[in-house]
């Protein structure tokens, strides 16, 4: 997907459906694979969750370890996926840099009227820097999620000090992973960022708001809208160019007939009645040196020709006669 200004310059174009699709997988499966990780422990019973209305069967252990499991295969098949489309495609935006503690510290002050907002690109520093710690925690619940899975497994013999250690990695990173989506969800309570809300759902954002908070995005933006459009309007030209010289390739035979019809020499002649004489007077003419192109019309009683080296009147009109016709005065 290209980003690019839209809607007459009001939005940008921030995200693609593809990024919609994977974000919003990612965030329902994590969610499920929360939700379902403390059901087994278990809680939902202790703390009455199972008394909500719908929620009895949250104290189920067995129905949250299925629930977890097709939670977590989704979750880890949307991070490959994620990995290796962005990766093909060499997208880098969201990857750590370097000053984006420093910047995340300064905007995050801003928020609150200390200071003056770095400038960004497409990804605030501090988007960035959630994104690793997401994506970290995320990796390390995949991994030893895959521990817990294995001891399972029937002829699998894990030793019990592995077993205890991803476990407890497990849920402290599960806990992590929880306090991190908090995080990400408050982010939203400040009014600076709430424009990126419609940008989840329709992966469109405020154009105002990406100049004002993303200035360095904007201005590149703004550059590309600018280059494709003069490519257009070369595009056009050129087109324009085509169009112009097909055209005059198409008129040059009406251009070419016109002056030949103009280039051509009409006389009267008379005692011309059959194929014959046509063929007489032709023969006639076709000898003369710069006599060409030779027409003779009986009907009108005329004979039309191109003198290319001006072959004198009285040369004409001498070849005609001695074919045995009579030429008219006055021809053109």
């Amino acid at each position: 997907m290209r980003e690019r200004i839209i809607k007459d310059g009001k939005a940008i174009l921030r995200h693609s459906p593809i990024e919609l699709i994977e974000h919003w997988v990612l965030a329902l499966s994590g969610l499920l694979l929360i939700f379902s990780g403390f059901g087994e422990l278990p809680m939902y019973k202790r703390y009455m969750v199972t008394q909500i209305p719908g929620l009895g069967w949250a104290g189920d252990f067995f129905i949250n370890l299925k629930i977890h499991y097709l939670a977590g295969i989704i979750f880890v098949s949307i991070m490959v996926f994620h990995a290796i489309f962005h990766g093909w495609l060499g997208h880098q935006g969201l990857l750590p840099q370097k000053g984006d503690f420093k910047a995340s510290l300064i905007t995050i002050l801003s928020m609150f009227g200390f200071g003056k907002e770095p400038k960004s690109d497409k990804y605030l520093a501090e988007q960035r820097l959630a994104y690793a710690y997401l994506g970290g925690v995320g990796l390390i619940l995949v991994l030893t999620g895959i521990v817990k899975v294995l001891k399972n497994l029937p002829g699998v013999y894990l030793p019990p000090v592995l077993i205890a250690s991803m476990t407890l990695t497990h849920t402290f990173a599960t806990i992590f992973f929880l306090l991190g989506v908090l995080a990400h969800l408050a982010a939203l309570i400040f009014k600076v960022n709430r424009p990126l809300v419609q940008s989840i759902f329709t992966g469109e954002v405020d154009a105002e708001y990406v100049r004002d908070r993303h200035t360095i995005w904007y201005e590149e933006l703004m550059k590309n809208k600018v280059k494709v459009k003069v490519e257009a309007e070369v595009e056009e030209k050129a087109k324009d160019e085509v169009k112009a010289e097909v055209e005059v390739k198409e008129q040059e035979p009406k251009a070419i007939d016109h002056l030949k019809e103009k280039m051509m020499t009409t006389l009267k002649v008379k005692g011309m009645n059959c194929q014959h004489c046509v063929m007489s007077v032709t023969k006639a003419l076709n000898q003369l040196n710069g006599v060409q192109n030779v027409q003779v019309d009986l009907e009108k009683g005329e004979v039309r020709f191109e003198n290319t080296k001006e072959v004198s009147k009285d040369e004409i009109a001498k070849a005609i006669t001695d074919a045995g016709y009579e030429v008219v005065p006055s021809y053109t």
